[in-house]
């Protein structure tokens, strides 16, 4: 995982060059640069505003609290519908796009900046129910260990745990995924422990 925000780029072949083009746009802001996951992380106040990152089919732009900003031209999605509440990407499949909305990205970018300096934000909802999958139930009642371990987790790595096997569709997908787990619970590290 990338430690500096020079070796997260330096392994970014593809889009390595929008990215550079998007860290020089923030740079021109009141950001601070760090990384976070993994990503390169731009922060004001100790507050994290956006994010860069790259995938297969384009290179994104996060806004932590993107639900706020006003996005006139909708560009802005929800990558984790009905996961995340505030951060909202936007999405670029080449140079010539980020180009031709530069004028709008700073826009964006100052926008989130003021909202952060005016206190807004939108807070995570807490209190949600830890439900556990019927094959994560199973495997705890044939072994006892298994059960134990997992109750002494945190709540957000046993939500972590129990999304990760019920949003396989396949039972197939289940069975591999609890597989995969079993070792990580026993050994009380969180599903997304490496992305810290």
């Amino acid at each position: 995982m990338s430690k500096t925000v020079d070796q997260y780029l330096e392994k970014q072949e593809q889009w390595r060059n929008e990215l550079v083009y998007l860290r020089n746009l923030a740079g021109s802001h009141d950001f601070k640069e760090t990384v976070k996951w993994g990503f390169p992380v731009y922060t004001s106040a100790g507050k994290n505003l956006i994010g860069l990152g790259a995938f297969k089919g384009y290179v994104g732009l996060w806004f932590f609290q993107g639900a706020l900003l006003q996005d006139k031209a909708g560009l802005l999605m929800n990558a984790q519908e009905g996961k995340t509440q505030a951060m909202r990407q936007w999405r670029f499949g080449s140079m010539d796009e980020i180009k031709a909305n530069e004028e709008l990205i700073h826009t964006y970018l100052e926008e989130a900046i003021a909202l952060q300096k005016a206190g807004k934000e939108i807070k995570a909802k807490t209190g949600k129910p830890l439900v556990i999958p019927s094959a994560l139930r199973e495997a705890f009642r044939a072994d006892s260990d298994l059960k134990s371990a997992f109750d002494a987790l945190n709540l957000t790595r046993q939500r972590d745990f129990a999304e990760h096997i019920e949003t396989a569709k396949r039972e197939e997908t289940k069975q591999n995924r609890l597989e995969k787990i079993i070792p990580m619970i026993k050994a009380g590290i969180g599903l997304n422990d490496k992305y810290k």
